[in-house]
């Protein structure tokens, strides 16, 4: 028996994904690129797999390419708006508190002599979307702003900023990290105004190694991979079947179930917070963002890493930041710029219509326990 509180950093396959996938791999295996009906017939099931994601994202089939992960979604996006606007300048504006899959391709292209703007969070890890505003430039070819951030569950304002760049006049293309938005908050891409939008299969119930990136009708973005002429000649290789006919089915009951899930996760963050507040008053919410489903806490004089192993051992498993940091300090609690003791001791817990009251006790048990056991810091 174990507590998983690491939604955010994964999630567990759903039988009927795992099952669509299976089905895919041992009866439905042919090449979609084949011209006999073996893979037309292949063929016919990934057009209706795009779909039923586009249905759930809310946006034309035609506008989805699907991708191996969110990273690859982001880096695709990045690189192609640059490639797009590449004799109209070389500034970028992005956040201080992005993904990796954003934030590392973005430093890359600052050392190569990009201009960039990075947009810092209040204490609460909001951004300004006046700040944003003012940062767009006559050279501005790139905005970046995710949805929802992967480590605090604020939501940033990415249709106001979607509006300030028509105003501005700047040739802007904007793209939104969605991952930890998809189908835990209620949007479309079409009402918050990007050009590019990207999305991951295994942050709702589908397997790893599949995701996508929305594409504006109209919107001509080089292609990733050249090759033989899959996903409309973007990203060329053999489709990924088996991962496809998973993503879908999850998207399908995702969407379906999408208010259920956040009026669950949005109670058990709620029963969180009063526990916390009763049994482990040391204990700091850092903000309650916006999104239902992410909790960033802290445990003040206590190292953050030292309590995820303490209650690892007890089979609590939440996180300190986001799994790609593998370990390193949160650049994300970083830019809220804490108190150190804060910041040290900074947690986050995510939680899915699957935790229970149950699983939020063992919690609080696990902390009081992490309290009494373990040093405190000399910070």
């Amino acid at each position: 028996m174990f507590h998983y509180f690491d939604y955010a950093a994964t999630t567990p396959v759903r039988p009927e994904a795992a099952q669509a996938a299976l089905e895919a791999m041992t009866q439905g295996w042919g090449n979609p690129s084949s011209v006999y009906a073996f893979g037309t017939q292949a063929a016919a099931q990934v057009k209706s797999w795009r779909a039923d994601v586009a249905r759930a994202l809310g946006c034309g089939a035609e506008e989805l390419f699907f991708t191996s992960c969110g990273s690859e979604s982001d880096n695709w996006a990045i690189h192609g708006a640059l490639e797009l606007n590449r004799r109209k300048g070389r500034h970028i504006v992005t956040t201080a508190i992005e993904h990796a899959a954003v934030m590392e391709p973005v430093k890359a292209l600052e050392r190569q002599g990009y201009e960039v703007t990075w947009l810092q969070p209040d204490r609460r890890g909001n951004i300004d979307p006046t700040q944003a505003a003012a940062a767009l430039r006559e050279d501005t070819v790139l905005v970046s702003m995710m949805l929802v951030n992967n480590e605090l569950g604020t939501i940033l304002p990415v249709q106001e900023t979607a509006r300030a760049i028509k105003q501005s006049g700047c040739p802007a293309l904007l793209h939104c990290d969605a991952v930890q938005g998809f189908l835990k908050v209620p949007f479309s891409p079409g009402a918050l105004g990007v050009d590019l939008l990207s999305i991951s299969g295994h942050k709702i119930h589908a397997p790893k190694g599949v995701g996508a990136l929305y594409v504006r009708r109209g919107l001509k973005l080089p292609p990733l991979i050249r090759g033989g002429g899959q996903e409309g000649g973007l990203r060329a290789g053999t489709e990924a079947t088996s991962q496809l006919a998973a993503f879908a089915a999850a998207a399908r009951l995702g969407a379906s179930t999408l208010q259920e899930d956040m009026v669950c996760t949005a109670a058990m963050k709620d029963y969180t917070l009063q526990r916390l507040a009763r049994d482990v008053p040391e204990a700091v919410a850092l903000t309650r963002g916006g999104a239902s489903h992410i909790l960033p806490i802290s445990l003040p004089g206590y190292k953050s890493e030292v309590v995820v192993r303490f209650l690892s051992d007890r089979g609590i498993f939440l996180s300190s930041g986001s799994a790609c940091h593998r370990g390193k300090p949160s650049h994300v609690f970083a830019a809220l710029k804490l108190p150190k003791p804060q910041q040290d001791g900074a947690l986050r817990l995510s939680f899915s219509s699957d935790t229970t009251r149950e699983d939020v006790d063992a919690l609080i048990q696990g902390l009081q326990a992490a309290r009494q056991e373990l040093c405190t810091t000399l910070s």
